[in-house]
């Protein structure tokens, strides 16, 4: 007589089957858990080290490192206005190892190259917005005027003849100076750079004579008074630089040019890998020591609802189409 405490072969086949669903149920969740992040992350930065992108995201990495699990590496690959490290980031595997932060220079680089190795659409999965930042106009400390009514009067008065530093064709810093130059309706001698971190150097070292440059990077110059500010981008002045006007008040009426960045994966990584890193993402901007040494570089966090994928997914390809526009007008002619 078969016991009732051993089940016959037919019962065991049903038990050893529930046994073994329920160990592949236990198992599958860790490894689906664990298949981002498994091993250290880079965001690429496409300027040298120093710069205010390179500023920003050196901020984020620690915080998103430690929501992700992994260690947040940034390699910074400048060259070509930024064209060599998004290259590299498009090339990239698409496994969520290597993302992109980058700047309003994303969505110039169509405008003005004839061929890009990769497109700045198509090429990429949106993560989210990150901030916006303001520009301030600067001089080195030995150039005469001492405001933005005089700065004008002396750039018109010696036109060609003043140097202005920029990051390179497409970078915020360039944009801002195209329409300075626009504004005032005198050139100005451009001289580019590879990122804005070694044009400040040398803009604080008296080699070059102006410079329009994000807030992030040109605040702690300011008030170390290494270079004289004139004006804010913005149509406010900013409570980080409470004492410098912003440029509509100071005799630039409708000058504005802040700079947007925005991160990004290669085309292709997995929407679970995506979700983890704007989680991460969302989860710095909310840092409340980030949300502060942002307020001291005088900008701050994007609203929640930019930080992403369709956010800016949107703002890129409306970035896209505006400057397409805006340096098809300048008639700045493709490189």
């Amino acid at each position: 007589m078969r016991s009732a405490q051993s089940p016959g072969a037919p019962a065991r086949a049903v038990l050893l089957a529930m046994a073994c669903g329920v160990a592949l149920s236990l198992s599958a969740a860790p490894v689906s858990a664990q298949s981002y992040a498994t091993r250290p992350i880079t965001i690429i930065v496409a300027f040298p080290a120093g710069g205010p992108t390179d500023i920003v995201t050196r901020l984020l990495a620690p915080v998103m490192g430690a929501e992700l699990g992994q260690q947040v590496v940034v390699e910074n690959v400048g060259g070509a206005a930024g064209t060599v490290g998004v290259a590299r980031a498009a090339r990239a595997a698409a496994d969520g190892h290597t993302l992109l932060l980058h700047n309003i220079s994303h969505a110039t680089a169509p405008a003005l190259y004839k061929s890009l190795s990769y497109d700045p659409i198509a090429d990429f999965e949106p993560i989210g917005l990150l901030a916006d930042v303001p520009q301030t106009v600067v001089s080195k400390s030995g150039l005469a005027p001492k405001n933005t009514a005089d700065l004008v009067a002396y750039l018109k008065a010696n036109a060609g003849k003043v140097n202005m530093a920029n990051a390179g064709r497409g970078s915020g810093s360039w944009l801002c100076g195209l329409l300075l130059t626009s504004a005032i309706g005198a050139p100005l001698t451009q001289v580019a750079y590879r990122g804005t971190g070694p044009a400040l150097n040398d803009l604080v070292g008296g080699q070059v004579d102006v410079m329009c440059d994000q807030i992030t990077n040109t605040i702690g110059q300011i008030r170390g008074g290494k270079i004289q500010p004139y004006c804010v981008t913005t149509k406010s002045r900013s409570v980080a630089l409470p004492d410098v006007p912003a440029c509509a008040e100071a005799g630039l009426p409708g000058f504005e040019a802040s700079v947007w960045h925005g991160l990004y994966a290669p085309k292709g990584t997995p929407p679970a890998a995506l979700e983890q890193i704007n989680k991460a993402l969302k989860t710095a901007l909310a840092d409340k020591t980030v949300i502060q040494r942002l307020a001291d570089l005088g900008t701050a966090p994007a609203p929640d609802a930019d930080v992403s994928p369709a956010a800016l997914r949107a703002h890129l390809a409306a970035q896209v189409g505006k400057w397409g526009k805006t340096l098809d007008e300048a008639k700045i002619v493709k490189e």
